[in-house]
């Protein structure tokens, strides 16, 4: 415990990276998340089979090869330099392969979601002269938001213990300093180790009885 309360610092900023790259890639993830499933319900039979086919790769791929691919394909092999600092295009690297690999579950989810809501909906909007669009945003998908909050909570949380891969690109966030805590603090790794558990369930626990309110608060009645 003496470690932690020495290094108390550095462990905070740890986590604070941990949070930014959570936050980011979350928001990320959803805005990239609805793209996705828009495709997928989309009219258009080409919009479906490519969204289709990157739901499915990404799914399947691991993070840590999502990860790689963004660090080292795009920032190294390709050059793409998203800041002038390191330690920050580092981030925004990271941000992109967790957001690509989150993306993919969301859009799932908010599929889903839209198979709850009864066809008559979107019947009646297209009998209002609604299109495709406004039908999808203004009708059927915030109905299916509010089917699938605790499926997405359960994402987000995926999404924060996720983080701790960022380590492959560079991202000095909680697993990095633990990992280096342990290296100089051998003698105290019982206690290093459930120091950072902690912080980890104190980040993911407040999120999980949030999104389980807000999924009992929103629940559709049927």
């Amino acid at each position: 415990m003496d470690a932690l309360l020495i290094e108390s610092d550095t462990v905070f900023a740890a986590f604070w990276m941990t949070v930014r790259l959570t936050a980011v890639s979350a928001l990320g993830s959803l805005v990239l998340g609805v793209a996705l499933t828009a495709m997928r319900v989309a009219p258009l039979a080409s919009l479906r089979g490519a969204a289709g086919v990157y739901v499915s790769v990404a799914r399947n791929t691991p993070l840590t090869l999502v990860l790689l691919f963004t660090g080292l394909g795009v920032g190294a092999n390709l050059g793409v330099e998203l800041s002038d600092d390191i330690a920050t295009n580092n981030f925004w690297l990271a941000v992109i392969g967790l957001t690509a690999y989150t993306s993919a579950f969301v859009c799932e989810a908010l599929r889903s979601g839209l198979n709850t809501v009864p066809v008559g909906q979107a019947e009646a909007a297209r009998s209002l002269g609604l299109g495709f669009v406004k039908t999808l945003g203004l009708i059927t998908l915030p109905q299916a938001f509010r089917s699938v909050v605790a499926p997405l909570g359960s994402i987000m949380i995926a999404l924060t213990k996720n983080t701790t891969i960022a380590l492959v690109v560079g991202v000095s966030e909680a697993s990095v300093r633990m990992r280096e805590m342990i290296e100089t603090y051998g003698d105290q790794v019982i206690e290093i180790f459930f120091g950072f558990a902690a912080g980890f369930v104190l980040l993911c626990l407040p999120m999980g009885l949030a999104f389980g309110w807000l999924s009992r608060r929103m629940a559709v009645a049927r």
